[in-house]
């Protein structure tokens, strides 16, 4: 796919992920139509606006008219997406209306506009509790264990029919836990901010040493997303990112303190839910990069620096 020239709406632009990728497109020659419901972010990409290469777009793709937002695009990367696993459990229509329902509407909306380029971020819980690990792309059967995991995994279902249907080339991947500055939530957030209201004890869910799981910092994510854009041609890739291992929650927060120059801080653990922080936690997760190292593509950071770096970014 072509991303020299080409005008990309980003859904959920905004977002963690969503500035990271805008000013990667425009490194790289694009331009692109960040929509988002937030109004709040627009700040944060300022300077990309100015520029003339980055529009800003307020709505909710759940009631918007998109068919304006469309016009000119070639291509669509859908990021906006109800992201926060544990609220999602608390909150099942809303993570079904915003990751299922929105989907479907905004595929219907790129099929009238007639654009035929489509990615997706999907996420490693689609896999539930895998039996290989690291978990390859064609593991089966997909068992999420959590709502967030099950949504996204009827999202992957809504866009190989629509790609198949319309000749559409779509890119889905499979993401590890991103971290790094700027993110919103997820447990190195979680940690910092915990730490930064009490430096001398850290609450920490799950029983010591907590999950197992990769963590990818969001450059790598950038560069793997770009990487197999440029090499999609036609048809549904499916291709996981993260980093080349895993770590314990408990080096998680080692690297968090770290981080924050934080020394003697007492951990208090919650016990956790089924093994996991959280009822619909998976306890290991790590996957195998086959597809996206065949590409030429290598992280450049391990799970403890991309830890590291994202909390030093976020103290």
């Amino acid at each position: 796919m072509r991303i020299e020239g080409g005008r990309v709406l980003v859904t959920g632009g905004l977002g963690f992920i969503g500035r990271h990728l805008a000013r990667a497109l425009v490194a790289r020659g694009a331009s692109a139509i960040l929509f988002d419901r937030d109004e709040r972010r627009a700040s944060s990409v300022e300077d990309l606006v100015t520029s003339g290469r980055v529009e800003v777009r307020h709505g909710d793709l759940r009631t918007a008219d998109l068919s304006p937002v469309l016009r000119g695009c070639t291509a669509v990367i859908h990021l906006a997406a109800s992201a926060d696993v544990r609220a999602a459990e608390e909150r099942p229509q809303d993570v079904f209306e915003q990751n299922v329902l929105a989907t479907a509407r905004l595929l219907d909306a790129v099929a009238a506009a007639g654009i035929r380029e489509f990615g997706f971020p999907s996420t490693s819980t689609v896999y539930g509790e895998a039996t290989v690990v690291p978990t390859p792309e064609d593991y089966s059967p997909l068992a999420p264990l959590s709502l967030y995991g099950a949504s996204k995994l009827a999202a992957e279902g809504l866009i190989h029919g629509f790609a198949a249907r319309h000749s559409v080339g779509a890119m889905i991947w499979r993401f590890a836990n991103v971290v790094g500055g700027g993110a919103t939530h997820g447990v190195v957030f979680d940690l910092v901010n915990k730490l930064k209201a009490n430096p001398s004890e850290l609450e920490v869910l799950g029983r010591e040493p907590g999950t197992r799981k990769s963590y990818v910092h969001i450059d790598d994510a950038i560069d793997a997303m770009l990487l197999t854009w440029s090499a999609l041609d036609w048809g549904v890739e499916t291709v996981n990112v993260g980093s080349e291992d895993a770590i314990t929650v408990r080096e998680v927060a080692d690297e968090v303190c770290r981080a924050m120059g934080l020394r003697g801080v007492r951990y208090r653990w919650t016990g956790g839910v089924g093994g996991g922080g959280w009822k619909g936690d998976v306890r290991t997760m790590a996957l195998a990069l086959d597809r996206l190292t065949a590409g030429g593509w290598r992280p450049r950071h391990r799970s403890a620096d991309a830890v590291r770096l994202s909390a030093s970014a976020l103290a």
